[in-house]
């Protein structure tokens, strides 16, 4: 108890650093998170046909709230904060329910269920806490390496050039910069070492959006159209409207989130060796549901944890907490000057996406060590069970269309991969383990046998 009570109080800030190199680990992070979290106001505003003004609005206010939101949950306190190194970004499965409440009951309902939805995960915190019981070994290492393998597709459709590519997709710009990206971050992780293998992302997204520039690959209207300041709104797109059904879409919306951070908690974990009770998860769901309100009262999105800079702090080797606390003060800075926010714009689409195979690629990995260390694969329930969730996970990513015919409210639970995949996972380890599940354990002649956790 004592060992987890030091664990949440230790150090945010690495003294041995330099502030410069502590400032290019941020930024790195930024850039790793910052298309994903800019398409999803891209996406609603575009649907909800909002004017350039109130789109501007809406991209800068979520930035802002996404590094509100990271530093809610850096920040660990005795109620709110998991203090992990996570980045917090807008939740992408609220998208669907978003458009469809917006265009039903318009944008201020919208806002009214999700302060609702905030409100509901902070209440019930406590609750989501005890999920630490169906997360065993086999169900998180199976959800790590859902949520890498159905990110990769996305990684892939930003290599040749995104969505809104059109006939320039897949073009030999595109592919030879995600590439080229992608294999300048290998050499680096080859043959650098230390600080400029930590930064090998950051530096393949320089490089490659120097070599876009040079082709006409960059488009600087952002950066010229931009002003230079403008302050957060609450209620901008006017008063909120409490409705009963977009309140439980958007509950259901948060249960899903709940669901992906805690898989991402345990991962992270992990990775900075550090076990996480079910203390540690309510926190971090209390400060996940308040960073819901603060979305909502501002008019921005639902915020869940992401995953992406699971695999960055993998890749770059780096844990410490100063690092995200620096990433989320560059979000607050930018969402206040929307000229930084219109710079990172810059990075052409199909450079972010060969850093991205490399990131997520990581995930898969991490998701992969943990089933081999924790998890015994000798036991053919367990392969059962990894087999089917990320067969489920993986199938639904690669055929969106499954559940179509499904009403909208179970859509939002099916359609998801990482969901269906999770949800997956935490079943069939009830039906064949209960519980309480097990864990291999060595013999003195290195045999594994089964051992029943603690």
């Amino acid at each position: 108890m004592e060992q987890q009570k030091q664990a949440v109080q230790e150090p945010i800030f690495d003294k041995n650093r330099s502030p410069g190199k502590t400032f290019s680990l941020g930024l790195q992070h930024v850039l790793a998170m910052y298309a994903g979290a800019i398409i999803v106001p891209l996406i609603v505003g575009g649907q909800l046909g909002l004017t350039t003004e109130q789109l501007t609005y809406l991209i800068a206010i979520d930035l802002l709230a996404c590094g509100v939101a990271t530093l809610l949950q850096v920040f660990g306190n005795k109620y709110f904060g998991i203090g992990l190194p996570v980045m917090l970004g807008c939740a992408f499965q609220a998208v669907g329910p978003m458009i469809i409440i917006g265009q039903q009951h318009g944008m201020s309902a919208i806002y009214g269920a999700i302060i609702a939805s905030g409100l509901f995960v902070i209440l019930f915190s406590g609750l989501f806490g005890k999920l630490i019981k169906v997360f065993p070994p086999v169900v998180t290492g199976s959800v790590v390496t859902i949520i890498g393998l159905t990110l990769i597709p996305v990684a892939l459709t930003d290599l040749g050039g995104g969505q809104s590519a059109g006939d320039e997709f897949g073009s030999a710009l595109n592919i030879s910069l995600g590439f080229g990206v992608l294999a300048f971050i290998i050499i680096m992780n080859r043959f650098a070492k230390g600080f400029l293998r930590s930064i090998s992302v950051l530096l393949g997204l320089i490089l490659g959006t120097v070599v876009a520039a040079f082709y006409g690959g960059v488009d600087l209207t952002p950066l010229r159209e931009a002003g230079w300041f403008r302050a957060p709104q609450p209620f901008y797109f006017g008063t909120p409207e409490f409705k009963i059904v977009p309140i439980m879409t958007m509950i259901l919306v948060a249960i899903v989130s709940v669901a992906e951070s805690t898989g991402v908690f345990m991962a992270l974990g992990k990775i900075v060796d550090r076990d996480i009770t079910s203390k540690d998860l309510s926190r971090g769901y209390r400060a996940e549901g308040l960073a819901i309100v603060v979305g909502g009262i501002f008019n921005s999105f639902p915020y869940t944890t992401y995953s992406q800079n699971v695999g960055l702090i993998q890749m770059s080797r780096v844990k410490t907490r100063d690092v995200i606390v620096v990433a989320g003060g560059l979000l607050v800075l930018i969402g206040f000057v929307p000229k930084i926010a219109a710079m990172t714009q810059l990075v052409p689409t199909s450079v972010l996406g060969g850093a991205m195979v490399a990131l997520f690629g990581m995930v898969v990995s991490s998701g992969i060590r943990m089933l081999g260390d924790q998890v015994d694969l000798n036991r053919h329930e367990n392969l059962f069970i990894i087999a089917c969730s990320v067969g489920m996970g993986l199938g639904v990513t690669t055929v969106p269309g499954l559940f179509a015919s499904l009403p909208d409210n179970l859509r939002i639970l099916a359609d998801n991969g990482i969901v269906a995949g999770s949800l997956t996972a935490i079943v069939l380890n009830l039906i064949f383990n209960g519980l309480k599940y097990t864990k291999p354990t060595h013999t003195e002649e290195g045999d594994t046998a089964e051992g029943h956790a603690a």
